[in-house]
């Protein structure tokens, strides 16, 4: 199909770039450690060969876009997420994201739009810019293994932070260790936070 040859190509460009560029196949590798996922984990629940998933997250194999509809189920993100890596210029990928090229993340099923802020997901932590539409909530209570600080932008957040209850807006600032938390945005405007995590969980 013209959508598949056209994946090609973009893909095709993008490994013809500089090892310092970012990768699907870094992202890959990336998302499935922090995931706590072996190779034959995740090649198990594909159908594929770990030696096929070995060259896939190298960039030695091109998957087929069925091969990343099922990747993104098992890691648990969006497919557009996987696709973003041919839109910056050969000379910025890997060091510049413009304003118009974040990767979109999560469903926003609960009124919560992410967008990757970092180049790629190969560092020990990961930025993203959040977006709490007005009286959203996140429904069930959250508890990663990670350390999370964010800075609010804009408008106002409520956060339940292992038990304890704040209310935080412009200028200020929280970090999330290892504890359950839950947040909500009652109000009538959005809130916008800068939240920095680590290891990347996206």
């Amino acid at each position: 199909m013209k959508f598949e040859r056209d994946f090609s190509q973009a893909r095709g460009a993008l490994n013809s770039q500089s090892p310092a560029s970012a990768t699907l196949g870094a992202d890959l590798r990336a998302l499935r450690k922090a995931r706590g996922l072996t190779l034959s984990d995740i090649a198990a629940r594909l159908g594929r060969s770990v030696g096929w998933l070995s060259q896939v997250e190298r960039d030695l194999s091109e998957p087929s876009i069925s091969d990343l509809r099922q990747i993104a189920g098992v890691l648990g993100v969006p497919m557009s997420m996987l696709f973003a890596h041919a839109a910056a210029p050969a000379e910025e990928q890997g060091y510049v994201v413009r304003a118009g090229a974040r990767r979109p993340m999560g469903s926003g099923e609960e009124g919560l739009i992410e967008e990757l802020l970092s180049p790629d997901l190969t560092d020990d932590f990961e930025m993203v810019h959040s977006t709490f539409a007005p009286h959203s909530r996140m429904q069930t209570p959250a508890n990663r293994p990670t350390q999370e600080v964010g800075y609010m932008l804009s408008g106002r957040l409520e956060l339940t932070i292992g038990g304890r209850v704040f209310s935080v807006g412009p200028g200020d600032s929280f970090r999330i260790r290892h504890e359950p938390y839950q947040w909500a945005n009652p109000h009538d405007e959005p809130a916008v936070a800068v939240w920095v995590i680590a290891p990347p969980v996206y």
